[in-house]
């Protein structure tokens, strides 16, 4: 039985946010499911959408859900599905291609022209009661893992695919910059491809400390950086890379870190670019020609990324529990928000709006009546939460 209610967070402007009811999402392709959302994972990119209304090229034109990386319980199938019943544990890709482009027919569905992405516009998340998606975007989350391991998946989904793409084999060597969430997940994921030494770079002492304790081998501080010729000579010689690491990964997106992780790899090494900073910046053009360095992107994931970083957790060589430092129910979302922001959080959490949508209502209003503001329409208090 589902809810009448599907109570939402919705970005309504750059600054705006809101709790609307919405209508439950209807099942319309014979192979959708629909999904209750019982954990949301707050990202970078929510933050972002938040404070500035876009990432690049996509726009907030109009309202929109927030949030993408959501695990919940199937409630309802359409009459083509075969694998997923009523009462699965699930965790949701949140990414889903046409399936008829070049890229998509190549099995690189991430690169598809119209993936239709939850929380980017103009298409809503998964910061509400229920979401619909394809059976195959839906994995099964095994019952040795928590909801709340399961809305870490999607990040943890971004390092398997990151660790794909710089092709991490047994014995590697590997410098990440930037130890924020995404960057830890690369580094757990390296030493679960068999990388013996991982190196961690970041400007603030808490991450590195906590990166010690986490997955890195060895962490560097560019609080007070050289040049990066000088920093990546440093960091060779501390750690004993020889002629320099198999892998570097920039999570950061900053000039420094890039410039930087060029110079630290060897000859014939690969340096893989996730972190986004600037659309355009310079680069030291002869290190990498003169030493055929091989350079590769990575965005979002990809085909059994999903499925692998759900084995990785039920199978213990991955631990995503350390990561989790703030939990807020879902009325009080915004808080979440402002906590991820802050930057003193590595990963935030939501819980779904469990209970009756009208109950949750009631308390949102219940909470807007004591501070004396003015009275709202049961199915929008939008006016409650906005952001100064």
């Amino acid at each position: 039985m589902t809810s009448q209610e599907n109570i939402c967070f919705v970005l309504k402007a750059k600054n705006e946010v809101c709790f609307e009811n919405r209508p439950v999402p209807a099942i319309e392709n014979a192979t959708d499911v629909l999904v209750r959302i019982h954990v949301t994972g707050i990202s970078s990119s929510d933050v972002h959408y938040w404070e500035h209304g876009h990432i690049g090229d996509s726009i907030l034109t109009a309202p929109m859900i927030l949030g993408h990386g959501s695990s919940g319980t199937v409630v309802a199938v359409g009459p083509e599905c075969h694998h997923l019943v009523p009462g699965d544990r699930v965790v949701l890709e949140p990414g889903v291609p046409c399936r008829f482009c070049s890229f998509c027919k190549a099995g690189k569905y991430n690169l598809c022209k119209e993936i239709r992405f939850a929380a980017t516009p103009p298409y809503d998340g998964t910061l509400a009661n229920y979401y619909v998606l394809p059976e195959d975007f839906c994995v099964l989350l095994p019952r040795c893992v928590s909801f709340e391991e399961g809305a870490l998946i999607e990040p943890l989904a971004v390092g398997v695919h990151v660790c794909h793409q710089a092709g991490i084999k047994p014995g590697n060597s590997v410098v990440v910059f930037g130890a924020g969430p995404i960057g830890l997940l690369c580094a757990a994921v390296a030493r679960s491809f068999g990388a013996i030494q991982i190196v961690m770079v970041d400007i603030f002492e808490s991450r590195l400390e906590f990166a010690a304790t986490y997955a890195a081998t060895g962490v560097f501080s560019a609080a007070h950086p050289g040049t990066p010729w000088g920093d990546a000579m440093e960091i060779i010689k501390r750690f004993g890379l020889g002629y320099g690491a198999d892998i570097a990964i920039d999570t950061s997106g900053a000039l420094q870190s890039a410039k930087t992780a060029i110079h630290v790899l060897r000859s014939d090494g690969t340096y893989v670019q996730v972190g986004m900073e600037a659309d355009e910046t310079s680069f030291p053009m002869t290190a990498f020609r003169a030493r055929e360095i091989t350079i590769r992107g990575s965005f979002r994931y990809g085909p059994g990324d999903y499925k692998l970083a759900v084995d990785l957790v039920a199978s213990g060589s991955v631990s995503v529990n350390e990561l989790i430092t703030d939990k807020f129910e879902f009325e009080d979302a915004e808080m979440a928000f402002e906590a991820q922001k802050s930057g003193r959080a590595i990963k935030v959490l939501i819980n779904g709006p469990q209970d009756d949508g009208g109950a949750l209502l009631k308390r949102i209003k219940g909470g807007i009546a004591e501070e004396g503001r003015e009275e709202m329409p049961a199915v929008s208090c939008c006016a409650a939460v906005a952001v100064s």
